[in-house]
C-alpha cells in the first residue's frame, strides 16, 4: 500500500487549501467508496483529508417545501427522515435500494454523488482503462459490458454511473451547492454536474480542485405530483442497477400530462435525465402505445454493445410501466 498522509480539517477554508495545493489529496467523508478503491491501487493520494467534522451534516426543510440536503447527511438519516419520505419519497426509495443497512450509516450524500464506476477494468490495475489512466484503451468495449452503460458513451468508455441516489436527484431538479477554494459558493443543477465521458473519461464531474460539496438542493415537487424509484437489477438484495427509472408525474383531472420528469439509471455515464421522453409526453393523455414510443424515442441515439443491447427493450418496459401506474393511481 502506498503511505499516505492524514488531516482531519475543523474548518472548510483549510479542507479546501489542502486539497487545492495537491494534486494528489483528496476528501474523506464516509469512505464506502473512496477506501476500496485505495485497497485495489485504483486511487493512491499522498493525503486523505476527513471532513467528517464539517458544518454540513443537516437536513433543512423549507417554507416552500423544498429542502437543503448537507453534503455529510448519511443515507440512512436521509431515507428515514419524515418530511423527505412524505414529500420526496421516491429519494427515499433509491436510497434504501442502493446499498445495505450498514453502509447507509456511513454513506454521505455529497460521496453517494461523487461514486465511481463498478466497471470491472477500472477496478482492475492490470488491465487498460481510459478513466483510471487516460489513453491507455477501454478494454470494456471488446471484453465484458453486460452491466454498463448505452448512453452517453463514447469510443474511449462504456462505464456506467453506479448511483441510485443520483437518479432519483436528476428526476427531482436537484440543485448541487459547492464551496470553491476562494470560499466564493457555486450552485450547479444536478444534470450540469456530470461531464459525458468524449475523449476525457477521467474527468467525469465540473468540480475544479479544492471544490467542496456542501449540500444539494431540492426544489418544492410539482402541486400534486406522484412520483416512484423502480429498480431492476439481477437479485433482490444490494446489486446495482441494471436499469433503473425515477418518475415525477403530475396530470390534470382529464388524465393529461401536465408535468413528467423522467430520470434513468444503469443504462447512462452519468445519471440520464429523459429530455426526449419527456418532451414528447407532456400535454398528452398517454395511451400504452404512446408511452412505449416515447421511451422508445430516448434511446435513438444509444449504442449498444453485444451483451447489453438488452437494455434498451428492458428500459422501454420499466418506463412504460411506471409511467402508466402513475397515471392511473397505482403506487409501489
Amino acid at each position: 500500500m502506498k503511505p499516505f498522509a492524514y488531516e482531519r480539517a475543523t474548518a472548510p477554508e483549510s479542507a479546501a487549501t489542502l486539497v487545492a495545493d495537491s494534486t494528489e489529496a483528496v476528501y474523506l467523508a464516509g469512505g464506502t467508496n473512496l477506501v476500496d478503491l485505495m485497497k485495489l491501487g485504483v486511487t493512491e493520494p499522498a493525503m486523505v483529508v476527513d471532513i467528517t467534522g464539517l458544518p454540513y451534516d443537516t437536513i433543512e426543510h423549507r417554507p416552500d417545501g423544498g429542502v437543503l440536503i448537507g453534503a455529510l447527511v448519511p443515507g440512512s438519516r436521509l431515507a428515514g427522515d419524515p418530511g423527505v419520505r412524505a414529500r420526496f419519497p421516491a429519494l427515499a426509495a433509491s436510497l434504501l435500494s442502493g446499498a445495505s443497512g450498514q453502509l447507509r450509516t456511513v454513506a454521505t450524500t455529497g460521496g453517494n454523488l461523487l461514486q465511481r464506476t463498478r466497471c470491472v477494468y477500472f477496478q482492475d490495475v492490470t488491465k487498460p482503462c481510459n478513466k483510471r489512466r487516460p489513453d491507455t484503451g477501454c478494454s470494456a468495449v471488446q471484453g465484458l459490458h453486460r452491466d454498463l452503460a448505452v448512453l452517453g458513451t463514447s469510443d474511449a468508455c462504456v462505464a456506467s454511473h453506479p448511483s441510485d441516489m443520483a437518479v432519483a436527484m436528476a428526476a427531482l431538479d436537484a440543485v448541487v451547492q459547492l464551496r470553491r477554494v476562494n470560499g466564493s459558493p457555486r450552485a450547479v443543477p444536478l444534470n450540469d454536474f456530470y461531464l459525458l465521458p468524449g475523449d476525457t473519461p477521467h474527468r467525469e464531474t465540473v468540480l475544479q480542485p479544492g471544490d467542496l460539496i456542501t449540500g444539494v438542493e431540492l426544489p418544492p415537487p410539482p402541486e400534486g405530483a406522484a412520483m416512484v424509484y423502480r429498480k431492476v437489477r439481477d437479485r433482490w438484495s444490494y446489486a446495482f442497477a441494471l436499469v433503473s427509472v425515477a418518475a415525477v408525474v403530475a396530470t390534470d383531472t382529464d388524465g393529461t400530462l401536465r408535468e413528467i420528469r423522467l430520470a434513468l439509471g444503469g443504462v447512462g455515464t452519468r445519471p440520464w435525465r429523459a429530455r426526449e421522453t419527456e418532451r414528447l409526453l407532456t400535454g398528452r393523455r398517454p395511451a400504452e402505445e404512446t408511452l412505449r414510443e416515447a421511451a422508445r424515442a430516448e434511446f435513438a441515439p444509444a449504442r449498444p454493445l453485444p451483451q447489453n443491447a438488452f437494455k434498451i427493450d428492458l428500459a422501454v418496459d420499466l418506463i412504460t410501466s411506471t409511467v402508466r401506474d402513475l397515471v392511473e393511481g397505482k403506487r409501489p
